[in-house]
């Protein structure tokens, strides 16, 4: 039996193609965001630390599996306007959709491990050597 031509085109056209990678889950939307946050308030810390707006925002090292979390990203959207730097509007339009997922969509999929809102105050160490072991 031979396959018509357009017929055999297509299935070959649709064997080269590649698979599509899944959705990104409730979880996963949140953990990128929200790493997304830290590192877009890392970048403005570090381009303007004078700047007296970019001075007194709240501090944003965000780990969403500490309960203290929701209240820290309610104070930064609520903290004062810097009407002059676009770069904080954007940062508090990311901050605002990361509280709106967290408190609204995906509430069912958060555990929350530690409430230790000071730990929410400094940067998390990144550790780059991997300890001795010892025989």
């Amino acid at each position: 039996m031979a396959w018509p031509l357009p017929l055999l085109l297509l299935l070959l056209l649709l064997a080269g193609t590649p698979a599509r990678p899944a959705p990104p889950t409730c979880y996963s939307r949140m953990l990128s965001l929200s790493r997304e946050v830290t590192g877009d308030f890392q970048s403005l810390q570090a381009a303007q630390p004078r700047d007296p707006c970019v001075r007194y925002l709240p501090r944003l090292y965000l780990d969403i599996h500490n309960y203290c979390v929701l209240a820290k990203l309610r104070d930064f959207v609520a903290s004062p306007q810097c009407w002059r730097m676009a770069q904080v509007d954007a940062l508090k339009d990311k901050v605002q959709k990361l509280y709106t997922i967290m408190n609204l969509y995906c509430r069912r999929d958060l555990v929350f491990l530690s409430d230790d809102c000071h730990a929410l105050e400094s940067p998390i160490p990144v550790t780059t050597a991997l300890p001795d072991r010892q025989s």
